[in-house]
């Protein structure tokens, strides 16, 4: 169980506890069964970046290995990771600031390729 190929996205603009739900949802699972998961997945922003995160693995497989199957691979292993935040400051009363947090997240994922299917 080698990884064939692997995309990260790094800094991107999710937190991380949120992506982490969509990428257990496909972790395991086939190429094209994952694309499709995410296709109609109801989180539509963390899919939807996950989802160019899966093109772009299958993509750097089919140029690493130019005669892959592309049907027999799957997600070997995935990653999550929270990036630094991006602070900001809002006024509140009587001359306070509240801080604002922007999270960030890094995903990566892992390709594999199934054997005798």
């Amino acid at each position: 169980m080698s990884e064939i190929a692997v995309a990260k996205g790094k800094y991107l603009k999710i937190s991380a506890q949120k992506s982490q739900l969509i990428v257990n949802l496909i972790k395991g699972k086939d190429a094209g069964e994952a694309l499709t998961i995410l296709k109609f997945s109801r989180r539509k922003k963390a899919a939807g970046i996950v989802m160019d995160i899966l093109r772009s693995a299958i993509a750097n497989a089919q140029v690493k290995f130019p005669n892959i199957d592309v049907d027999n691979l799957y997600i070997a292993k995935t990653h999550v990771g929270q990036a630094p935040y991006l602070k900001r400051f809002r006024p509140a009363p009587r001359g306070r600031a509240m801080k604002i947090l922007k999270h960030y997240a890094h995903i990566s994922l892992y390709l594999g390729e199934r054997k005798g299917k």
